[in-house]
């Protein structure tokens, strides 16, 4: 199993946040099975403020561009992740259409 960390900042308007929240309250199950057969065995949002912190648990072989081409294909997560754009702000130095960033890892107590 692999671990991620990812972050994403949302617009920061109040009405909006809660809008996204809400959404995420009741992902579309055509997501949650798009996440699933993705290789993504686990996944959390965290938000403090507008930040957003995502951890990903996948299996071994997960692979985010496999990932995004298989989001590519699909209509429905096409459909979400224009609606979410609505909401979403890109994190500074971001690449252009580039939403979640990939977080480097500083401390591990276990190691």
């Amino acid at each position: 199993m692999k671990r991620y960390c990812l972050a994403l900042d949302l617009v920061d308007d109040p009405k909006l946040m809660e809008e996204y929240v809400d959404y995420h309250r009741s992902v579309w199950p055509e997501i949650k099975d798009s996440i699933t057969s993705s290789g993504i065995i686990a996944m959390e949002i965290y938000k403090i403020e507008n930040r957003l912190f995502m951890i990903m648990e996948t299996e071994d072989d997960f692979s985010f561009e496999r990932k995004s081409a298989m989001d590519a294909a699909n209509a429905k997560v096409a459909e979400w992740e224009k609606l979410m754009w609505k909401f979403q702000l890109a994190l500074p130095n971001s690449a252009p259409g580039e939403k979640w960033r990939l977080m480097e890892q500083i401390f591990d107590l276990n190691a």
